[in-house]
């Protein structure tokens, strides 16, 4: 029970803090001559590499002055870049490839994330693979997300499973975790760090990891078309900064978690059936569970166009798409 209040009260800290942030829409853009640039990013592990590049103060290091701008979803971002109250940001891919196909001047310019997804289920579901979701309840991201789609498109297709066999729970991965822990559903796709958080109370098991079986760059950074012209340098230290935090999450886990785990946690433990455990033990977990990559090879575009593919065949985009039209890699090139 106490653990279930310590769940309880974390999500309603970060919602607090997201719901804040999404309230200011005002653009603290110095301009297009001066260093000073707004980035925008979402409170998940995903984007870890904005996250520590702020407060390693990697940014600061490469000539920028940066405010990071905290959103609640990759929808309320991509906004943002679309109307010029961002410079960037680091969310999904495929958020950039649906607003591009209705229009908007967007590019994809750097690497930050793959994909990973798991699936936890209850110890007392009788749930040990994908196949066996069927006719019992999954929390999961809403309709339309990343996570849906490659969840549809990719996880029940190759289970032989169709939406309609599972009984579907669309909520935040706080009120996921939430309804795992109080029995509300069998089972939840989750990312982390809410993956390690639910963990903690035990009785749970992995079934199913989407980065093991199909790997794809799921968080990217993405810019305006305006801003790699008449920005492009620095966007470039943007990427120069992101790239330095992610080969510290990929060489040194455990000193990027002490630079980010408050991000995650009010305190400095989290209670699991065990007892307190450090929070920076846990986010170090989360973060060695994620692969970070600033790169993105032909095989990630690739990837991309097959999760742009799946939009289209789900209904979520109307008509085909050529990723390749919004990938900007003149950074990445750079560094060859």
């Amino acid at each position: 029970m106490k653990f279930l209040k310590m769940l309880l009260s974390i999500p309603l800290v970060l919602l607090l803090v997201v719901t804040a942030a999404c309230g200011n829409t005002d653009k603290s853009n110095g301009g297009k001559d001066s260093n000073k640039l707004t980035i925008g990013y979402v409170n998940v592990m995903d984007d870890a590499p904005a996250m520590l590049a702020e407060d390693a103060e990697l940014y600061e290091k490469h000539g920028l002055d940066v405010e990071l701008k905290l959103f609640g979803s990759g929808t309320d971002l991509i906004k943002g870049i679309v109307n010029g109250e961002l410079d960037a940001g680091v969310l999904g891919a495929t958020n950039a490839v649906s607003w591009a196909s209705k229009g908007a001047d967007l590019k994809i310019v750097g690497g930050a994330q793959m994909g990973y997804h798991s699936i936890l289920a209850r110890e007392d579901s009788g749930i040990k693979s994908v196949e066996d979701l069927k006719g019992k309840s999954l929390a999961s991201q809403k309709q339309g997300s990343t996570a849906d789609i490659v969840l549809n498109g990719v996880t029940f297709k190759e289970a032989g499973l169709k939406r309609s066999d599972v009984n579907m729970n669309y909520v935040s991965p706080t009120v996921a975790v939430q309804s795992l822990q109080s029995g509300k559903v069998d089972a939840a796709f989750l990312f982390e760090p809410y993956d390690r958080i639910a963990r903690l109370q035990g009785d749970l098991e992995e079934i199913y990891e989407i980065g093991e079986v199909w790997p794809f760059p799921c968080m990217v950074v993405i810019t305006s078309g305006e801003e790699m012209e008449n920005n492009k340098e620095n966007i470039h230290k943007v990427l120069d900064a992101q790239k330095e935090a992610i080969e510290m999450l990929e060489s040194d886990p455990g000193k990027s978690a002490e630079y980010i785990y408050n991000r995650f946690s009010e305190g400095d433990t989290f209670e699991s059936s065990d007892g307190e455990v450090a929070a920076v033990d846990v986010i170090e977990e989360a973060i060695k569970a994620q692969t970070f990559n600033w790169k993105l090879t032909p095989e990630n575009v690739k990837q991309i166009q097959d999760v742009t593919d799946l939009m289209v065949e789900q209904g979520v985009m109307d008509e085909k798409f050529k990723v390749e039209e919004i990938i900007d890699l003149s950074w990445q090139k750079e560094q060859e």
